[in-house]
């Protein structure tokens, strides 16, 4: 295990403490910072002091083009999508970054997996912690089962596509490993076979989904779903969010949020 590593161990171990919410992570709840003050008074054409919405913009829509109002609306519902979240799910995502610290701290690995959309998010959140989001820190232990061809089209050929997320865990994964299983559904075949294999080998299963969790609502340890939203984009864009903000909280869990690359 590398030294800096070891060192984040150290300090997660001597702060562990199961009962209270890891320090520094306050911010996970909703931000109760009273509004700036209102300068907009006495301008022709006041703007709102900040955005807060719950349903599609409709202001001033009947003076706006069709594509700006279908702009306005899918902003909205992207918005509320996270809105709602980060009520349902912001202590589970704080739990959930405690958990792959402790792990990463322990020499365990991160896994991620899924189709699409979700195979482009798992491999994104994979270089993030392999390489660098914000902070200047040595590399983390994570893995997307959706990047290896060789791997993927060969099981897919001789045996089925459902296999080839599972026999990679049933190869790589090992026992105190983290899964994180992408599937705005939750119910991908490829997925669900995965997370089963998952739970055979004793790997941590974490599961980002929409909708109503689909098959995977039950199977997995921890469930982050976006139950706000049935379109595949909105939901996307909410697990994206939830995966940044994953690696901000565990690297300042390890590494107590560190420098970025400019030092600052």
């Amino acid at each position: 295990m590398p030294a800096e590593l070891r060192a984040a161990a150290a300090r997660v171990n001597h702060t562990e403490n199961p009962r209270q919410q890891p320090r520094g992570w306050q911010g996970a709840a909703v931000s109760r910072t009273a509004p700036a003050p209102d300068r907009t008074r006495g301008r022709r054409h006041p703007q709102p002091a900040h955005l807060d919405v719950h349903s599609p913009i409709d202001l001033n829509a009947s003076a706006l083009s069709a594509p700006t109002q279908a702009i306005r609306k899918a902003f909205a519902a992207s918005i509320a999508a996270k809105r709602t979240f980060l009520r349902e799910h912001a202590t589970t995502l704080a739990t959930v970054a405690d958990l792959v610290a402790r792990r990463f701290a322990a020499g365990s690995k991160l896994l991620l997996f899924g189709n699409g959309g979700s195979a482009a998010d798992a491999q994104h959140l994979a270089a993030e912690f392999v390489n660098r989001l914000v902070i200047e820190r040595p590399p983390l232990p994570a893995l997307a089962l959706t990047t290896d061809t060789s791997a993927l089209t060969s099981i897919a050929n001789d045996y089925r596509y459902d296999e080839v997320f599972a026999k990679q865990v049933l190869a790589l994964g090992r026992a105190g490993d983290v899964a994180l299983a992408i599937s705005t559904s939750g119910t991908s075949p490829s997925v669900v076979r995965a997370v089963a294999a998952c739970r055979k080998l004793g790997i941590h299963t974490v599961a980002l989904t929409g909708r109503d969790g689909g098959k995977l609502k039950g199977q997995v340890d921890y469930l982050l779903n976006v139950s706000a939203s049935r379109e595949t984009a909105r939901i996307q864009e909410t697990h994206i969010l939830a995966g940044h903000v994953l690696c901000e909280l565990i690297d300042e869990r390890l590494y107590g949020g560190g420098k970025d690359k400019k030092g600052r």
